[in-house]
C-alpha cells in the first residue's frame, strides 16, 4: 500500500440482517481498486441474535484481513411501510458500529442520496443507473453480484471521495 496520506483502505456496509453487502476499497479519490465485495447471507429460519452473531464474525473476518483506515454505512431511511424491517435492519447497521468502535477505526456515514450523487451526479438516480456507474467505475465487481453488493461498492466510492 502506498505511503501517501490519501491512500485508504474503505470497509463499506450495506447494513441488513438478510442480506449484507460489503465492498473494500483501496486507493485515492482518483484512482482505486475493489479488494473484495461480497454478500452475507443469513439463513430466514435462524433467530435475529444468531443471524447478527454470524455477521458479526464474517464481518470480524473482513476487518482483521483488510485492516480498513474506515468503515462507511449507509444511513438509514425510515417510511412508514418499512418499520419491522428497518429496525431489524438498524440492529444490523448498531452491530457495524459496535465493531467499529471495538477496533478503533472511523466510521464515515451517507445518506442514499449522496452515494447517488458522487457516483451518478444525480441524487434522485434510480439502483438501475447507480449500478451501471458503479460497474463503469470500478473494474472487478462479480457480474453475479446481489444489488446490496452493489450498494456497497458505491457507498465505498463516495466513502472514498470524502474521507480526509
Amino acid at each position: 500500500m502506498s505511503s501517501a496520506t490519501n491512500h485508504k483502505t474503505i470497509l463499506a456496509c450495506d447494513p441488513g440482517y438478510d442480506r449484507l453487502g460489503i465492498a473494500v476499497l483501496e486507493g485515492t479519490v482518483h484512482e482505486s481498486s475493489l479488494l473484495f465485495s461480497t454478500c452475507l447471507q443469513t439463513d430466514k429460519k435462524d433467530d435475529l441474535s444468531k443471524r447478527l452473531g454470524e455477521l458479526h464474525q464474517e464481518l470480524l473476518s473482513i476487518i482483521k484481513k483488510y485492516k480498513p483506515d474506515a468503515i462507511a454505512v449507509e444511513k438509514l431511511f425510515f417510511s412508514t411501510n418499512n418499520k419491522k424491517s428497518a429496525l431489524a435492519v438498524a440492529e444490523s447497521r448498531g452491530m457495524i458500529l459496535a465493531l467499529a468502535g471495538v477496533h478503533e477505526i472511523p466510521v464515515i456515514e451517507h445518506s442514499p442520496q449522496e452515494v447517488k450523487i458522487a457516483v451518478t451526479g444525480y441524487g434522485s438516480a434510480s439502483k438501475k443507473d447507480v449500478m451501471d456507474m458503479t460497474k463503469r467505475l470500478i473494474k472487478g465487481i462479480d457480474p453475479k453480484a446481489l444489488d446490496d453488493e452493489y450498494d456497497a461498492v458505491a457507498l465505498s466510492i463516495c466513502a472514498l471521495a470524502s474521507h480526509r
